[in-house]
């Protein structure tokens, strides 16, 4: 019986290798390729001359609105001299709307002016270009702008120009237009595709499951791959690979969550009892003032918890890392070790800073002060020397081996051998400890800035104490630009 139905199974087999090399043949098969090409090419050629014409239009019109600003600041200098440019200038960088002014000295120290920051080869280059520049805001986006920059008597600059948001909203609307098109093209192409390509289909469709069962919560199921090697399997191989790394980040976000629960549980049932016994006890104005002051210092004790855990997740993630440029590291830790000498007295310390001069190292200058303002502050909390010892705290930066080294060592209890690498873990704290206040994540914000510069973060014995050394790249060519020390210190827990 075998012969019989093995013949059969081969010629449905073959059957269906038939059916799909016919529809493969087929005219409309082939015309709703052509058409699918003809149509994409029709769509990306006419919106690509729209999006191309209006960027010279508005882009013609920006020129005009800069060269009627500076005909009117011309006419200002001319009756005024410098000092009445500049009373212009300011007055006009107050007043809202996308026009941008700029005076500054030879040198590019700025006089007045709405821009924060340019490239300095923008400044020393008259003439008309289309630069990036900088509004002063924190955490700001990245801003545009087509400029004219003039070289004044006694080598003064004026930069007058124009930002290019407007223009670069309306390619942005030209574009949604242009993808809502290719959308509609690519519905006709998925048609015929899935007329012409159904055995491909029927992969696709046991992906299909394998994943529905994944999100059913089957996180140990993975894509089948068959070994042919073409598209399907690359792809399938990949997701596999992603799930694993998926099931990695889900394991470690389920131990953040349970390191939560167990160490915010504390302050927030403070929070709801404080709360609950103004309610209950309070007699007067003054008291429920006093209570809701309480509570208000608890929440703002957990939006530091919550802000420090969002920023190393965004530094785990290298979202920060497009923000690099050279700093002196030496005078970035003189900066920031001053900013903390009246605290260290309160403590009964002292600040030394010991730094070599030109170390430079490519970095975020805000992560690296919010990193060392953390490892001061973590000397100072935690760093009380026993009697008979130094009550300093040490900052000191070198080159060494190719390598930067800034270390901030102590002369406290230090840290035993066996819980240095526990520490840097978020929300860990040692018995010792857990009567100060903080969460633990501060050394783990250090270690994660630490990482985003290819760097590492060495607890060490300072004999006695606690010396934590930040081991970052030397960067051997610095552009000569003066490093000036960093203020932000926020997100120490």
């Amino acid at each position: 019986m075998s012969g019989p139905f093995l013949a059969a199974e081969t010629g449905q087999r073959e059957s269906v290798v038939a059916r799909v090399s016919k529809l493969f043949r087929t005219t409309a098969f082939k015309l709703s390729i052509a058409y699918l090409a003809v149509f994409a090419l029709c769509a990306f050629l006419a919106l690509g001359y729209v999006a191309w014409n209006a960027r010279a239009v508005l882009d013609d019109q920006i020129v005009s609105t800069i060269d009627a600003e500076i005909n009117g600041l011309s006419e200002q200098y001319n009756s005024g001299g410098l000092r009445r440019l500049i009373s212009v200038v300011e007055r006009r960088s107050r007043e809202p709307g996308a026009s941008l002014y700029l005076v500054t000295t030879a040198n590019g120290d700025h006089i007045v002016g709405n821009v924060a920051s340019v490239p300095a080869a923008v400044l020393a280059k008259p003439g008309q270009s289309e630069v990036s520049y900088g509004r002063g805001e924190a955490n700001a986006d990245e801003h545009f702008a087509i400029v004219q920059v003039f070289t004044l008597p006694g080598g003064f600059r004026l930069l007058v120009g124009r930002d290019t948001e407007e223009r670069d909203r309306l390619r942005a609307v030209i574009g949604r237009a242009f993808a809502s098109s290719l959308g509609a093209v690519i519905v006709l192409g998925i048609i015929g595709g899935w007329l012409a390509a159904s055995r491909v289909l029927a992969r696709v469709d046991a992906m299909t499951r394998t994943t529905r069962a994944i999100m059913a919560g089957d996180l140990d199921d993975r894509l089948a791959v068959a070994g042919n090697g073409d598209e399907l399997d690359r792809l399938a191989t990949n997701l596999n690979q992603m799930l694993e790394r998926i099931g990695e980040l889900m394991q470690g976000m389920r131990e953040v969550s349970d390191n939560i629960a167990h160490d915010l549980k504390t302050p927030l049932t403070r929070l709801r009892n404080r709360a609950d016994d103004a309610l209950r006890r309070a007699s007067s104005a003054d008291e429920l003032r006093a209570a809701l002051e309480a509570v208000i210092d608890e929440g703002d004790g957990l939006i530091r918890v919550f802000n420090a855990l969002l920023t190393i997740a965004r530094l785990e993630a290298g979202s920060a890392s497009e923000i690099m440029a050279p700093l002196d590291l030496g005078a970035t830790a003189s900066g920031v070790g001053e900013l903390y000498e009246a605290l260290a007295e309160d403590h009964g310390l002292a600040i030394e800073t010991r730094t070599e001069a030109g170390v430079f190292i490519e970095a975020n200058r805000e992560l690296i002060g919010q990193a060392l303002a953390n490892l001061i502050d973590n000397a100072l909390k935690y760093g009380t020397p026993d009697e008979g010892s130094p009550a300093k705290v040490l900052i000191s930066v070198e080159a060494r081996d190719g390598f930067a080294h800034l270390a901030v060592a102590d002369h406290g209890p230090g840290i035993p051998d066996g819980e240095r690498e526990h520490v840097l873990a978020r929300f860990v704290r040692l018995e010792k400890s857990r009567s100060r206040p903080g969460f633990g994540l501060g050394l783990s914000l250090v270690n994660a800035v630490v990482r985003l510069h290819r760097g590492t973060l060495r607890l060490a014995d300072n004999h006695p104490g606690l010396r934590l050394e930040l081991t970052l790249p030397l960067l051997r060519d610095p552009l000569p630009a003066r490093a000036e020390p960093t203020e932000s210190t926020d997100a120490t827990s």
